[in-house]
């Protein structure tokens, strides 16, 4: 089974990568973008067969140990494939 976690910067704190691609897509005459916010997307490879409900609750405590920075960073279970 296969759990898609996204983290993305929570939407008070800064995201200079953000506003570095948005100044480049605007250099770019992309000049409808109006704001880009970075994060990461991992994909999370289960070793057992558990149910959607167990295995979404089984990465959200991996995320919020691990893979997110919970002071500044948001995270959210995008999609679970088998």
């Amino acid at each position: 089974m296969k759990v898609v976690v996204v983290v993305m910067p929570k939407q008070e704190v800064l995201d200079p990568q953000g506003q570095a691609i948005g100044r480049a897509a605007e250099s770019l005459g992309y000049s409808d973008v109006v704001d880009v916010r970075q994060g990461k997307r991992f994909v999370v490879t289960l070793s057992s067969e558990m149910d959607r409900k167990r295995a979404v609750a089984y990465v959200s405590e991996l995320a919020e140990k691990l893979l997110a920075n919970t002071v500044i960073e948001d995270f959210s279970v995008e999609s679970i494939q088998p």
